[in-house]
């Protein structure tokens, strides 16, 4: 190339000749030809080679034809392929695009006010959860995040279930903290908030009560929450890094102040940081009711006589005096409350355990009383029937003064109970 441009320079600036250019550099003067009469620099180029997956590409179409979508590893079963796999991918990448239909993706604008995204975080860890037990892998309570679209405001919290009484509760504890409701609540796939094209009605009861609708998401649109998949993954990468848990509240701890950091960065594709925006958003969302919203998880079961409630799997107990009598059970991520005809007869704080039996020792103290009243009833009850009706006790004989009344003898050794009369 330092050749192509020297002959150039030399030819039109200075007006050397072709003989006396190829003199200097040392070329031939048809090379010093070809360099005047190209007009882009000249690029070396290997000649192509032939390639094994040549004998075998029209089978690789016609398998795409008929199924676009094929993995490479199935492709390479059905054609018969014992050479590398590598190279078949390569080729297999360069012509499916040709099978497989396009499906465009539109730029999304979000506008202040509009929308939040919503989605669960399942952090790789191990957390201790309590009565000696940790939990890692899929057994990690899930993190709920919400997203603002426009200013991309973060809030997460750490719920100890993804039912939907869990899941409300923690929107709403999130929606809360920020002050304001976005316009619409956009969900995926989460069966608690609901399936389909259909919210379920806890959740739609939810959302009536702040004045705001939730969308769910058909299947395989990843574009319309990407914000919040995207936080998913700053979280994982920024967040989890070097960090320990004690439990879940030390979690929610070190999660909230780290969020508080987190939402002073620069985000490139808006230009802006998240609390320089967030007052704009503020501005054009829905003021929250001065009624909160039905959350949690309410149950209603007629208390047994062991005075247990069960949330999730975890018994609790209740106080023993309204055994038999229906009680309201009502969890919250925090706590769970059993009440009896509006009054309250348990509250606990919420184990995040699992199959762990939480007993309050007044409860305990209040049944051992019961039992020993209703032993020392039974006694008076067993000596008032030791009592004829003029007061004076009944007297309790053996049997042997019974036969000797009525003047019969039961011999045992004669093989049976044989009566003799006397």
């Amino acid at each position: 190339m330092e050749d192509w441009a020297e002959i150039r320079r030399l030819h039109r600036a200075e007006g050397v000749a072709i003989k006396e250019i190829a003199r200097r550099l040392g070329v031939a003067r048809n090379t010093v030809r070809a360099a005047l009469a190209a007009d882009r620099v000249p690029r070396y180029e290997r000649a192509l080679r032939g390639s094994l997956v040549d004998a075998v590409e029209p089978e690789v179409r016609k398998l795409l034809r008929e199924f676009p979508r094929m993995p490479a590893t199935v492709i390479a079963q059905r054609i018969g392929w014992t050479h590398s796999l590598t190279i078949l991918k390569d080729r297999i990448r360069v012509i499916r695009p040709e099978y497989v239909p396009l499906d465009p993706a539109d730029r999304l604008v979000h506008e202040p006010g509009v929308a939040t995204q919503c989605d669960l975080w399942f952090p790789d860890i191990e957390l201790p959860v309590g009565h000696r037990q940790v939990v890692s892998g899929r057994s990690v309570p899930p993190v709920l995040t919400m997203t603002l679209a426009f200013s991309r405001f973060i809030t997460a919290v750490m719920l100890p279930s993804r039912c939907a009484g869990d899941l409300l509760a923690g929107m709403w504890s999130l929606i809360r903290g920020t002050g304001a409701v976005t316009k619409t609540l956009v969900w995926d796939l989460e069966s608690a908030i609901g399936k389909g094209r259909r919210v379920s009605a806890a959740a739609a009861g939810f959302a009536g009560t702040l004045a705001t609708s939730i969308r769910l998401l058909p299947a395989r649109d990843p574009e319309s929450k990407g914000i919040v998949e995207r936080t998913n993954g700053f979280l994982e990468t920024s967040f989890l890094p070097g960090r320990t848990f004690a439990g879940p509240a030390d979690f929610n701890a070190q999660l909230g102040q780290w969020l508080t950091t987190a939402n002073t960065r620069m985000v490139r594709s808006s230009g802006s940081r998240p609390v320089e925006a967030l007052p704009a958003d503020l501005a054009a969302m829905t003021a929250l009711p001065p009624i909160a919203p039905v959350t949690g998880t309410w149950t209603r079961v007629r208390l047994g006589r062991d005075y247990y409630v069960r949330v999730d799997t975890c018994d609790y107990s209740v106080h023993p005096r309204v055994i038999g009598r229906l009680v309201d059970v009502h969890a919250t991520p925090e706590t769970v409350e059993v009440t009896c005809a509006g009054e309250r007869v348990a509250a606990h704080p919420r184990c995040w355990a699992r199959r762990v039996t939480v007993t309050d020792p007044a409860h305990q103290r209040a049944a051992a009383q019961m039992r020993t009243a209703l032993a020392a009833d039974a006694a008076r009850r067993e000596r008032a029937r030791r009592v004829h009706a003029d007061g004076h006790p009944v007297t309790l004989r053996v049997l042997s003064d019974y036969d000797l009344a009525f003047g019969v003898d039961f011999d045992p050794a004669g093989g049976g109970d044989v009566a003799v009369h006397r």
